[in-house]
């Protein structure tokens, strides 16, 4: 089950819903999730995309993921990939956050830089595979 809200501006309500309910029906289909996809502008903070996890770390259920608002159709679908990826990732219990510890599948990588997080790295490479088969199946 899956309880979606969605908000901001610039951006296609409907293409974002699709998107999400397509991983989660896919990927996830047992696992009850509130998502939460905020589009605004984020060029200031240097991301395109973050997800967050807004309820326990113990058993996540409950995500906030935000957008930046102006991104070309086919980047937009790529990046909320990416971040449902990363949702993915917390429900499997592989990406765990313990106070100020970041952990991968149980080794601490706080302090390793983005590019060699590899929770980023398997974003990275399944954004490009699910991209591809979401326009297969979807559009």
């Amino acid at each position: 089950m899956l309880y979606l809200d969605l908000n901001g501006y610039n951006y296609s309500k409907k293409l974002c819903e699709s998107v999400v309910t397509w991983f989660v029906k896919k990927y996830l289909p047992r696992h009850k999730l509130e998502i939460e996809v905020s589009h605004r502008g984020m060029m200031r903070e240097g991301f395109y995309g973050l997800c967050t996890v807004q309820d326990c770390d113990h058993r996540p259920r409950s995500f906030l993921i935000e957008l930046h608002n102006k991104m070309e159709r086919e980047f937009y679908i790529q990046t909320l990939l990416h971040e449902l990826v990363h949702v993915r990732q917390h429900v499997r219990g592989e990406l765990k956050d313990r106070g100020s510890k970041r952990l991968w599948k149980g080794v601490d990588h706080s302090q390793t830089d983005y590019e060699d997080q590899p929770w980023e790295r398997d974003a990275y490479e399944q954004e490009v595979i699910l991209l591809k088969e979401y326009l297969h199946e979807v559009l």
